[in-house]
């Protein structure tokens, strides 16, 4: 394949090294640059034909001016091994553009998708399921992506402040230092999908609200993207004071692990019992997430592996 020597640059210079070796490994081929070109060799010509197909859809996506990064197509390379059809545009096409950062947020996994499609159509959408599954970042991304279009006018993040059954008024220090540590997960999120100059002045503006849920009592939130994270942690009182904040042109979405509960053993959980209430309302869509949909860097993959296979190795 005979490159753009000057708007190609990352596929002459090793600047997808990583995303080389997954198409490799995933297809039985070996990539090499000699020059301008970029050889495909493999014993299969549907191998080399599929890899081909593949590097022309990633060429394509990054002339639109998107970077195309390794963990947007891990999910989807794999599934080449199992004989699913992949196609690298049509990921980038059902992603979500953040244009300050030339980026596209990818749903690599099927239940990833439907939540996607879940936040476009729906007005509460519960996300339910394991650390790791994107619930949060694909939401952060949505909410960002109604901002900047301005189909929203703000941004309102929520998580319960107390946790493991910690109570604020005994930790050191003013209020915004005693809930930061909380929020802190919601700012990383932020600061990741835009520029830190950018997401700051929107802070100061009020179009984005970072805060502990106790600050949302006795508010109605109009014409805003509202994320309320760690969902499994509130209490029945405060997620019906949470539900009933939603304004008009509103949007939420509730996120949580109903098996990581740190509330007091006497305390039940305002998610799993709105789950229970609302299950079969026109207008609420829960998505259930499970292992198969955690994304997480293949090296920790391989971590967890080996410590499973030592566990279940006999005691001496």
């Amino acid at each position: 394949m005979e490159l753009d020597e000057e708007r190609e640059y990352p596929f002459i210079h090793g600047g997808l090294d990583k995303i080389f070796k997954l198409i490799e490994d995933a297809l039985n081929v070996t990539l090499s640059v000699r020059g301008n070109k970029l050889i495909i060799q493999g014993e299969d010509e549907r191998d080399i034909a599929e890899a081909e197909k593949i590097i022309e859809e990633i060429r394509i996506v990054n002339k639109e001016g998107y970077i195309v990064k390794p963990e947007d197509i891990m999910h989807s390379l794999q599934g080449l091994k199992e004989g699913q059809a992949v196609s690298i545009v049509g990921l980038f096409k059902g992603g979500i553009p953040l244009p300050s950062k030339k980026r596209v947020i990818i749903p690599k996994t099927d239940n990833q998708r439907q939540y996607i499609e879940a936040i476009l159509k729906y007005d509460i959408v519960f996300g339910i399921g394991p650390a790791g599954t994107g619930k949060t970042y694909l939401a952060m991304a949505m909410a960002i992506h109604f901002l900047l279009n301005r189909i929203v006018s703000r941004i309102v993040l929520v998580r319960p402040a107390v946790e493991a059954g910690e109570k604020l008024g005994f930790l050191p220090g003013a209020i915004e230092e005693k809930v930061s540590p909380y929020l802190r997960p919601l700012y990383d999120a932020l600061y990741d999908m835009l520029d830190l100059d950018r997401a700051s002045k929107l802070i100061e503006k009020g179009a984005i609200e970072i805060a502990p849920l106790a600050f949302m009592r006795g508010r109605t939130l109009n014409d805003a993207f509202i994320i309320l994270d760690e969902a499994q942690n509130t209490t029945t009182e405060q997620m019906k004071m949470y539900l009933t904040r939603l304004g008009f042109g509103s949007k939420t979405v509730i996120t949580g692990d109903i098996t990581q509960i740190d509330l007091p053993p006497q305390k039940v959980s305002g998610l799993v019992e709105a789950l229970r209430i609302l299950k079969g309302i026109e207008g609420i869509k829960i998505i259930h997430f499970t292992e198969k949909d955690v994304v997480r860097h293949r090296l920790v993959q391989e971590i967890i592996k080996a410590y499973e296979k030592y566990e279940r190795q006999p005691t001496s």
